[in-house]
């Protein structure tokens, strides 16, 4: 008897390894991807966002100088740093914890409940867990800093989260077997993640921009009186 001819499309080999190390070294895979990816945000944002390198040594080798200019510096190794010990660990045990509430359940109230679990735990744990680490890569000296920066930013963060996750999650849902979930998010994590990185730089700038005008200004009123 001859064996039934599959109507699946051949999977990319890269793609088809990537599967196979998220079987056998799941967490191992997510780490280097969420490493990665992290590493990646960072450099696109400060390019994209257009700031200014940071300034080098006139001595400093040409390696040095054209790492500065393309961003790759101390804050983009900590990221990755992030994604490797904080975000893929934390994201691994979250997603394999709500697979396992919700396997084998189908069904609209299991679907149902599968977002609201992913909005209202698991969301909150991760945006307080990206700001802390936040806080303490841009240069939060004590918890003071680090809880100050958690409360600025979470309902920013988690609005923004409670958007695109149950978009993703339906899509998910819909149409992504669950072995491609993982990359799946990733894709969508490392998206949204670029595009919130680019507009935060973009706001800094700004307001880095406006201090200076105002700074400038001031001086300006201060040379006129002194003049008068």
């Amino acid at each position: 008897m001859s064996a039934p001819v599959s109507s699946k499309a051949p999977m990319h080999p890269l793609l088809a390894q990537y599967v196979v190390q998220l079987a056998t070294n799941p967490l191992r895979t997510k780490a280097f991807t969420s490493a990665t990816f992290s590493f990646l945000q960072e450099i696109i944002g400060s390019n994209v966002a257009g700031l200014p390198p940071r300034p080098t040594a006139k001595d400093a080798s040409a390696l040095s100088k054209a790492l500065a200019r393309a961003h790759i510096d101390a804050k983009a190794f900590k990221m990755a740093l992030y994604g490797f010990f904080v975000s893929a660990p934390l994201g691994h045990c979250l997603v394999g914890l709500l697979q396992k509430v919700f396997a084998g359940k189908v069904g609209l109230k299991y679907r149902i409940g599968q977002l609201l679990a992913s909005n209202l735990l698991m969301a909150p744990i991760q945006t307080v867990a990206f700001l802390a680490s936040m806080a303490v890569i841009n240069g939060a000296k004590s918890v003071e800093e680090v809880i100050r920066t958690v409360k600025g930013g979470f309902f920013a963060v988690i609005r923004v989260n409670w958007i695109v996750s149950p978009l993703s999650m339906t899509i998910a849902q819909q149409f992504i077997p669950v072995e491609f979930w993982v990359p799946f998010f990733n894709i969508v994590q490392f998206t949204l993640g670029t595009i919130f990185n680019i507009n935060m730089k973009k706001m800094r700038l700004a307001a880095a921009k406006k201090e200076a005008e105002e700074r400038e200004r001031e001086r300006a009123k201060q040379a006129s009186n002194r003049q008068s």
